[in-house]
């Protein structure tokens, strides 16, 4: 190891550390002439810190034993002895004091860790996560992980259950699992061993704890699809607030696309081609952007709104994001008036049900809602652009139309 020169080893005593100057560059180091390796170091803002050099498996290792005032001569002086014995018995104290750090790092420090790593996370995925960490596990942010053991973990998720639904408590758990299995990839001691041995929500799957949580598969029937329509059209002709005339747009726009309603929400204008009647979603949840025909229907009613748009967003928002957030009370509002309890992601599911019930090709309503086909070795050779795809959208849509009682030739005339 190199060091700036320094002038020659005396013995290291109150009177000559406090006769140290500050250096006008770098460090300076003060060797003491009776204990080989102990030193003072003085940096060019003048603090004055003891240290001890030493070889250790090789390596000549440099080790902080504490700053001047703080400890005394005397007392780092013995710290040093202390030292030279652990490293002439073999022990590696460099090594020691990382694992005692490791040792000690808490569920909030991985959880930072985590999200430095993971750089590329959503806007949703993120406040999900800090949300889940505030929710889940307030009182777990400061322990450390090698304290949260696997009984541990087995009452949480009883408890998130019970508070909070089952379906969060497995929410919770699997990004519980995350966190821990990020940890033990992260965090190795000196000889690259990890400090946790196991991710203790493994728990939950040897006991079979997991919550059955039979998943959503609520839709919009057939049948329904009028009355719901009827419902937001009383948004659509709300004389009083523009804003439930765009909801309205956005509920129609979710249906006859299929999209997501983040996907939706934040769709510009700069992403939607009239003239080729297209639109390209960028930012989507298996990040490869997508591109999809305007159906007629979908066409009228994007022309229509750009005509008196003020915003680079489609469906606009008057908060900080500038983009429309989930409008709870419109949804509600048209639940009341049709009778139909659905929701945003309902829209979606039924916008997959009916495709496949007209039988819409498997390949082409992957491709339209932007499921991935990695693992179809058939899927590899079909290459489905806008316009093969232009078909089996505006079947959909038709098909749509019908159902809410409005002839597709007339659909423009009343949007």
């Amino acid at each position: 190891m190199s060091t700036p020169a320094s002038a020659l080893p005396v013995r290291i005593t109150k009177s000559v550390v406090d006769r140290l100057n500050a250096p006008i560059a770098g460090q300076t180091f003060t060797r003491d002439s009776e204990l080989k390796g102990f030193a003072v170091r003085v940096t060019t803002s003048g603090a004055k810190s003891f240290i001890l050099e030493k070889r250790i498996d090789g390596k000549v290792k440099r080790l902080t034993l504490g700053r001047y005032p703080e400890l005394t001569v005397e007392q780092a002086r013995k710290e040093a002895h202390k030292l030279l014995g652990h490293i002439a018995t073999g022990r590696n104290p460099t090594a020691e004091k990382k694992q005692k750090e490791l040792q000690a790092t808490t569920l909030q420090k991985a959880f930072d860790d985590f999200l430095l790593a993971r750089k590329n996370l959503k806007p949703r995925t993120l406040y999900d996560y800090r949300r889940l960490m505030k929710v889940a596990f307030p009182d777990w942010q400061n322990k450390a992980l090698v304290d949260i053991s696997k009984e541990m973990v087995a009452k949480r998720h009883t408890k998130i259950g019970a508070e909070h639904g089952e379906a969060y408590a497995n929410l919770a758990m699997r990004f519980l699992r995350a966190l821990f299995n990020f940890s033990i990839a992260q965090y190795e001691d000196g000889s690259g061993n990890a400090i946790l041995r196991e991710n203790p929500v493994v728990r939950l799957t040897q006991t079979r704890a997991w919550y059955r949580v039979a998943r959503r598969q609520t839709i919009i029937k057939s049948h329904q699809l009028k009355p719901w329509y009827e419902g937001v059209m009383t948004l659509k002709n709300d004389k009083v607030s523009q804003q439930s005339a765009l909801v309205a747009d956005y509920l129609l726009f979710l249906l006859f696309t299929g999209l997501r309603r983040q996907e939706a929400a934040t769709l510009k204008w700069s992403d939607i081609d009239l003239r080729g009647r297209s639109f390209t979603i960028r930012d989507t949840k298996n990040r490869e952007p997508l591109t999809l025909p305007l159906t007629d229907f979908v066409y009228s009613l994007l022309e229509k709104r750009k005509a008196t748009a003020d915003s680079e967003y489609v469906f606009a928002g008057g908060g900080k994001a500038g983009h429309l957030i989930e409008p709870r009370h419109q949804v509600q509002q048209v639940r009341n008036t049709s009778g139909v309890s659905f929701t945003l992601h309902d829209l979606r599911r039924s916008y997959i049900t009916i495709a496949e019930s007209i039988d819409i090709s498997a390949y082409a309503l992957k491709r339209l809602v932007n499921h991935k086909m990695s693992n179809d070795v058939t899927a590899g050779y079909i290459v489905n652009d806008v316009e093969r795809l232009r078909e089996p959208m505006q079947k959909i849509s038709d098909y749509l139309l019908k159902c809410m009682g409005v002839n597709p030739s007339d659909a423009k005339n009343i949007i």
